[in-house]
């Protein structure tokens, strides 16, 4: 083999033998990778590492079709359209139709109500929370909910090939999520009598690990307000006779969406967020003079 022929060989082992570069050969399932290079689209199914087969996804819940409005859009006009849709929140598109915020019924008593600003007068967009968390359609409903409960919000767009179709309410996740347990208690029922059988048997030469088992199965399968209700739970409550532009304050004052109405300590009824958007912007009542006992919902 003469020099120039040993010199190829050289050259082409040398090329097959040089492992490809990390930016030349590594794909990545990022949607902002995949449009950083350069090809403007995320892949149209995006996976998480941690799917698990049979497990439900965001598209397996049945979604609510999102109500989009221009962010300049009056808070007024707005809360018009989300009583027409009985809707409690709604998204924000800018000028070129993207997604630029969110607004829900919470923003809108304890943002604009408790502010006491005017509804005419207050562009949407100045109350509203831009650039909001989402999810896809493949992502899982329980990571969208812990999603939720993490960041302390009940709403997510659902975003499919870069486009909003659904709004995502956290009590449809909190519903999935029951079921499951639901279904965790059917299979757990055989372990509850298990613990009952075992109990039968020592009788009561068994006592003290019997008080440890019940103690267990209490725990387990009999659940009580003590074990969801903190003592750092905070409750808002007013008078009957007390404005919303007042509740609408408590609200904003303890970080809730409902207060609760008492007369001594008897319970009146509940107010929350949402009856200020339904029954009080939107019939274009005045916060000021409208008595939260005219528009709450009786106990």
């Amino acid at each position: 083999m003469n020099s120039g022929a040993t010199a190829a060989v050289a050259q082409n082992r040398r090329t097959r033998s040089r492992p490809p570069s990390a930016a030349s050969s590594r794909k990545s399932d990022d949607p902002s990778a995949a449009v950083a290079n350069g090809n403007g689209k995320a892949p149209s199914k995006p996976t998480s590492p941690n799917h698990v087969a049979g497990e439900r996804t965001v598209k397996k819940l049945r979604l609510s079709k999102a109500l989009t409005i221009p962010e300049g859009t009056t808070v007024s006009e707005a809360c018009r359209r989300m009583a027409a849709r009985r809707v409690d929140a709604v998204l924000l598109t800018d000028v070129n139709g993207l997604l630029s915020g969110i607004v829900t019924d919470k923003d809108i008593a304890t943002r604009v109500i408790a502010e006491g600003l005017r509804v005419e007068q207050t562009i949407i967009s100045k109350i509203m929370t831009r650039s909001p968390h989402y999810v896809t359609a493949d992502t899982l409903a329980i990571e969208a909910l812990q999603k939720m409960v993490q960041g302390k919000f009940r709403h997510l767009p659902v975003v499919d090939n870069g486009e909003v179709i659904a709004m995502l309410d956290i009590a449809k996740c909190l519903y999935d999520a029951i079921s499951r347990l639901e279904k965790a208690a059917e299979q757990g029922s055989a372990l509850a009598a298990a613990v009952e059988g075992v109990e039968r048997q020592f009788g009561s030469n068994f006592s003290a690990p019997s008080t440890l088992i019940e103690t267990i199965r209490e725990r387990m399968f009999k659940p009580s307000l003590s074990t969801i209700i903190t003592e750092s739970t905070k409750v808002a409550i007013v008078s009957p006779s007390d404005p919303v532009y007042v509740a609408a304050q408590k609200m904003r004052e303890l970080r809730v969406n409902s207060v609760v109405i008492t007369t001594g300590n008897l319970l009146q009824g509940i107010f929350t967020s949402k009856d200020v958007l339904m029954r009080v912007v939107a019939q274009n009542l005045s916060p000021e003079l409208t008595l939260v006992e005219k528009v709450s919902s009786p106990d």
